[in-house]
């Protein structure tokens, strides 16, 4: 272990269902993204703050006084609390913050510092943007504003292409993390390491490639997530036709074949998917795995698929406690991610690990 890295000095990234100080986002307002249906998307904005605003703070970077002030308008109109909603006079390219914002980390409760940041690379998943690199900045931002320790591993790293149970175990893709687009100078062995001395694992699940119209070179948030310490949630494809059933059946099987960081199989639990959202010839990358864990909430992208309440009735299976709202996201989606892609969670200061 790496010395004065967040692991050596007690942090680790908690799982998204472990306690929550608030959620960021960041307001759509980029036309490239959402030419048509930016207003569409905004509204998806207002439902998501409206929903989690009731369970936890909800921070959203909002790029000028008069974006600020029509926020304002539209969370008094859905009858919010304005208590719980902080708006940041804070401009930003996109709305990806699950990628280009920092990932939380925390630490033992006696800790000097029980909250931090990292602060990785953002380059566009692979440069494929260049216009939204500036976003790079957000996490530099962020933990000013916070006061909060930030480390700067120095590589590149998106939110969505990792998922974490808070006890030692990530889940990400080949297809994504051994990219050379993304860090061509580090090996799978290396890259492992960054995970650990950063996030605080100590093993990772490998998997294969993600789904169809994915520009993020397959993230594992469209794909598998994982829901309590031991079990995740897989999307399959049930047409053997379909563009993603192959890659979408690799993945099961290796989970299948897949321990924890203490040696024990996972519960794998298929999770359906919505078919073809969006032209054929441009399918859009539509995933019920693209969810987002709240205090008390949990938030699922809907497509008006006949799979719909399928999905939701898994989620409310394995969510029991929480809420499971369904948001419609067919106008999210066509900027090519949807409800975790553009939500970060801040992490309660750490009581006991993995509760």
């Amino acid at each position: 272990m790496a010395p004065d890295t967040p692991a050596a000095l007690g942090y680790r990234m908690p799982a998204e269902w472990e306690p929550h100080t608030a959620t960021w986002l960041a307001w759509p307002h980029n036309t490239i993204t959402w030419p048509e249906p930016l207003l569409d998307v905004q509204h998806i904005f207002v439902q998501m703050i409206a929903a989690l605003h009731r369970h936890e703070l909800v921070h959203v970077l909002v790029p000028d006084a008069a974006t600020v002030a029509q926020v304002t308008a539209h969370c008094r109109a859905a009858g919010m609390d304005l208590t719980q909603v902080i708006l940041h006079e804070r401009c930003t390219v996109d709305a990806w913050l699950r990628d280009s914002g920092p990932i939380f980390v925390t630490a033992p409760a006696a800790a000097a510092q029980p909250v931090a940041l990292n602060d990785w690379i953002f380059n566009a998943w692979g440069e494929k943007y260049p216009e939204l690199m500036a976003d790079n900045v957000i996490p530099q931002y962020v933990a000013g504003m916070l006061d909060l320790p930030r480390f700067v591993p120095g590589i590149v790293l998106e939110g969505g292409s990792i998922d974490v149970n808070g006890r030692g175990t990530c889940l990400t893709t080949e297809q994504c993390l051994l990219n050379p687009n993304r860090n061509p100078h580090l090996q799978r062995a290396d890259l492992e390491r960054y995970l650990h001395d950063y996030l605080g694992t100590r093993h990772v699940i490998w998997l294969g490639e993600g789904i169809v119209g994915d520009d993020t070179d397959g993230h594992v948030d469209d794909i598998v997530r994982f829901v309590n310490p031991t079990t995740v949630l897989c999307a399959l494809e049930d047409d053997p036709q379909d563009a993603n059933y192959a890659a979408l059946h690799d993945n099961y099987q290796r989970l299948q074949r897949a321990t924890d960081q203490d040696g024990r199989p996972l519960q794998v639990i298929p999770l359906p998917m919505p078919g073809v959202v969006g032209p054929v010839e441009s399918r859009l990358p539509a995933s019920y795995a693209n969810f987002y864990i709240a205090n008390g909430v949990v938030l699922v992208p809907t497509y008006d698929h006949a799979n719909d309440q399928r999905a939701l009735a898994v989620l409310r299976e394995v969510f029991p406690e929480r809420q499971v709202l369904g948001i419609p996201c067919t106008a999210l989606v066509w900027g090519l991610g949807a409800i975790h892609c553009v939500t970060q969670q801040q992490p309660a200061p750490s009581r006991a690990q993995g509760t």
